[in-house]
């Protein structure tokens, strides 16, 4: 598999700060980082967080950011104006420091994630794409399991509504099969707005209930999703989140995952 396309999450590193963090990132091999956006790993909106940081750490461990793991639109169903205006604020920070950094898109949320709120999400998204289409960077709502996000339908819904190709869905097979909803027939109902795509793995343990796994040892086809995706003329990167710490400190865990898509 491609390695010069593949990111790795900073989300199992939540907690620790950049330094470490990126550190443990490119011993595992990777070159680009698909950075959360929590203090301490980024804000556009704390006063605490400084940019010029994020620059040493980049150049200091030969690290690029590939994408923002950001939060941005969560409050465009907020109930008041001055809510939503500050969300927009937000927006546009995030997409204008995206662009500083070479990232290539940015992942945003449906507000509440409340079905009933999707056509007033819709012309917030629209502005936002406007700047994101000028500045070149793509929008993804992430399958996260809400009303919209973790409905294939819904996704399909306000991709369309907004009708701009920097706006779509960051696809998560794994997020879509925890929900319970099946992550081919989910990509065939929004593959035309596919975005971004993060890849971890999981299976049913014996009870039933969905489970996470190592890379390669669930049930997600790794492969197919390639495929499929590379199959539309994507061309941008695909990031491995690795949310198994307690199968495998991530400390060692994240370049066997390197690894093992290295070898898919």
């Amino acid at each position: 598999m491609d390695i010069s396309r593949v990111s790795a999450c900073t989300f199992p590193l939540k907690e620790t700060d950049l330094g470490y963090t990126f550190q443990v990132i490119a011993e595992a091999g990777f070159k680009k980082v698909d950075l959360l956006a929590r203090m301490p790993h980024f804000s556009v909106t704390d006063p605490e967080y400084r940019l010029d940081e994020l620059h040493r750490v980049c150049e200091t461990y030969d690290l690029q950011v590939a994408n923002i793991g950001a939060y941005c639109g969560r409050d465009f169903s907020a109930e008041t104006q001055e809510e939503r205006d500050a969300a927009m604020d937000e927006m546009r920070k995030t997409l204008e420091v995206a662009k500083e950094f070479g990232a290539k898109s940015i992942r945003v949320t449906p507000g509440n994630g409340k079905r009933a709120v999707l056509d007033g999400l819709v012309p917030y998204f629209k502005e936002s794409a406007e700047l994101a289409e000028k500045l070149g960077v793509y929008m993804g709502i992430e399958n996260h399991g809400t009303e919209i996000s973790g409905d294939p339908e819904a996704c399909l819904e306000i991709s369309e509504k907004v009708g701009s190709k920097y706006f779509g869905i960051l696809y998560e097979p794994c997020n879509l099969m925890q929900a319970g909803v099946e992550y081919k027939p989910a990509f065939e109902v929004f593959k035309d707005h596919i975005v971004h795509v993060h890849i971890k793995d999981g299976n049913y343990n014996a009870e039933g209930k969905w489970e996470r796994t190592m890379l390669g040892d669930g049930v997600i086809d790794v492969g197919w999703v390639w495929e499929q995706v590379e199959g539309l003329g994507y061309d941008r990167d695909y990031a491995l989140e690795f949310e198994v710490g307690n199968i495998e400190p991530v400390e060692t865990g994240y370049q066997k995952w390197f690894e093992t898509w290295r070898d898919l």
